[in-house]
């Protein structure tokens, strides 16, 4: 039953993800890249929810890849790896300034919120984050006690 649960919750985080994502604007890709032109499928200028359903059912579609109108495990897995994939290709081909294949650590781009993250984590300006500030950031930003993710001990806190 946790399976059933589990694999209905993916999915519906995923259609809740297309549907978001086709709205955003981007470069000629799927998701939150695509453009407004690719999004709106009759291209008569309004973007209308049949055309976000539409694409929602294709992604659907292409991650179902036996066509039995419901994704397994090992279709959500495979469908995911392909898209990491694609990202780490695309991050490659970006951020390789000497073309060696490879990044090293200087290549790699900076996290873009981090030092601003840790400084609003730093609430009294000390340098270092304070078990309480730490816990009082989780809980700014709904962290605290989640099912799986540890209490403010760093204890699993899911139940069975």
């Amino acid at each position: 039953m946790k399976h059933v649960t589990f694999i209905a919750a993916i999915v519906a985080a995923a259609g809740l993800a297309a549907g978001g994502a086709a709205l955003a604007k981007g470069d000629g890709h799927h998701g939150p890249k695509m453009s407004f032109e690719e999004i709106d499928a009759d291209g008569n200028g309004e973007v209308t929810k049949a055309e976000i359903q539409a694409l929602k059912e294709a992604r659907f579609g292409k991650a179902d890849t036996d066509g039995n109108g419901v994704l397994t495990l090992e279709e959500m897995q495979a469908h995911a790896q392909a898209q990491a994939n694609k990202r780490a290709a695309r991050m490659l081909e970006r951020f390789d300034k000497d073309g060696d294949g490879a990044l090293s650590k200087d290549e790699l781009p900076e996290p873009r919120r981090a030092g601003r993250m840790f400084d609003r984590m730093d609430a009294d300006g000390s340098g270092g984050i304070s078990k309480q500030e730490f816990d009082e950031a989780r809980m700014r930003h709904g962290g605290k006690h989640r099912p799986g993710h540890g209490d403010s001990n760093g204890n699993n806190t899911e139940q069975n």
